[in-house]
């Protein structure tokens, strides 16, 4: 089996425009929105601990080291419950954290920040941007490497240590790799941005106004964003409809993005302050 060359180029084109979307979006707005790049750090800080260390423990131990809650889920209904609710639950939690701790810093050091929507930026790209590259593009990157060794006949020799069923798992993603692949792997990454983003104007302002029920509000909204997926990983929901609800939704929260950053931000009221 031979990966096309035309398929080769495709998925290298669309890996480096994911890996490279966040980093341009950040030096687009550096200077007009103030950014400030511990912002994004922090972003990606809590990205990869709560999302890659946190939620994964919590997958292996309810999915697979957990005899009862493994047999709970293997009900559709109940796995697309929990698979829409547990990213939720670990991203928001270090959003919320994270957020906590960039508005102390700034009401501390008096910065301007603490009243605008840049820190929500800065920190949506960095946790966004975590996201396309350690969900997206290293995947992805490791994908292209098995096709290039497919391509000339060194697969097996590379990979002599994988057991044979996974050979043949990994031979069959490479026999279904095509250029609509490559445009799919774009735009689902593209998307997962554009959310992560919008979930962080919305954690931000939200602890900025001191609402008492933002973490919640946060984990909701986020599991709504992952309920397709995981309807599609239950086999409930196929690929293409998934993508197009994606695709919809995230032009449309794109655009009151735009709208949102291109405005002069305005305080948001505290909800401690309105009661006094």
């Amino acid at each position: 089996m031979v990966v096309a060359p035309l398929t080769l180029t495709c998925l290298a084109l669309a890996t480096l425009f994911v890996a490279a979307l966040p980093i341009l979006l950040y030096r687009r707005y550096r200077t007009p929105l103030a950014l400030d790049r511990r912002d994004a750090i922090a972003g990606i800080a809590a990205f990869a601990f709560f999302a890659m260390v946190v939620e994964r423990a919590l997958n292996a131990f309810v999915l697979q080291q957990n005899e009862a809650t493994a047999t709970l889920l293997a009900n559709p209904v109940s796995f697309v419950i929990y698979g829409a609710f547990a990213a939720g639950i670990c991203e928001e939690t270090g959003r919320f954290i994270a957020m906590r701790l960039l508005l102390k810093r700034a009401l501390k050091n008096g910065s301007p920040s603490a009243r605008t929507n840049g820190t929500a930026l800065s920190y949506g790209i960095g946790h966004g941007g975590a996201e396309a590259w350690l969900v997206g593009v290293l995947v992805q990157i490791q994908w292209i490497v098995f096709a290039i060794f497919e391509n000339r006949g060194e697969l097996a020799l590379h990979l002599s240590n994988v057991p044979a069923e996974s050979m043949m798992r990994i031979h069959l993603v490479l026999a279904g790799l095509s250029p609509a692949t490559a445009g799919i792997f774009a735009v689902e990454r593209v998307a997962a941005l554009v959310f992560q983003i919008a979930l962080s104007v919305l954690m931000w302002r939200g602890v900025r106004a001191g609402w008492k029920w933002i973490l919640p509000l946060a984990i909701v909204a986020h599991a709504a964003v992952d309920l397709p997926a995981a309807l599609f990983q239950a086999r409930l929901l196929p690929l293409v409809a998934v993508d197009g609800i994606y695709v919809v939704v995230a032009l449309g929260v794109a655009a009151m993005l735009v709208k949102l950053f291109r405005r002069p931000s305005r305080p948001v009221q505290s909800t401690e302050t309105s009661s006094q």
